[in-house]
């Protein structure tokens, strides 16, 4: 199945929603693992935007992006210099950075997670003033 921008920038937005549903049904492990998700697919869009419509797609891009490394999705985004001066600027940012940048896929796998564990990537994401989603958006 194909994803343009405008589809991986929903399915952001979707997912952020989801999260908040089980981590507010104290479902924390599915919460944390889709909350995660959430920069993967707004990493993704920005990949996404760096193409041009019928363009033939880089090879070393295309396969560097089927990761979910969300520090190496943030480098092949082409905004890591964007990002960086984003963090230099907003203190909140960078911990809620901190909080999410080492965000795993593996965590699909992982089981007894603590509501404040899933309940702080979430807020580090969600956060509108100061959240990771928040300051990805401002490249989309």
């Amino acid at each position: 199945m194909a994803l343009d921008r405008i589809d991986l920038q929903n399915l952001a937005e979707l997912r952020l929603r989801d999260a908040k549903l089980l981590l507010d049904g104290g479902q924390y492990d599915g919460a944390y693992y889709l909350a995660g998700y959430v920069v993967e697919c707004a990493l993704k869009a920005l990949i996404a935007a760096r193409t041009r419509q019928h363009e033939f797609p880089d090879k070393v891009l295309a396969k560097r992006a089927f990761t979910h490394d969300l520090k190496e999705l943030l480098t092949i985004s082409g905004r890591k210099s964007d990002w960086d001066r984003e963090l230099n600027n907003d203190g909140e940012l960078e911990q809620n950075w901190n909080i999410v940048r080492d965000w795993s896929e593996e965590s699909r796998y992982e089981a007894g997670r603590m509501g404040s564990e899933a309940g702080e990537l979430y807020s580090a994401i969600g956060d509108p003033a100061h959240g990771v989603l928040a300051c990805i958006r401002k490249f989309w």
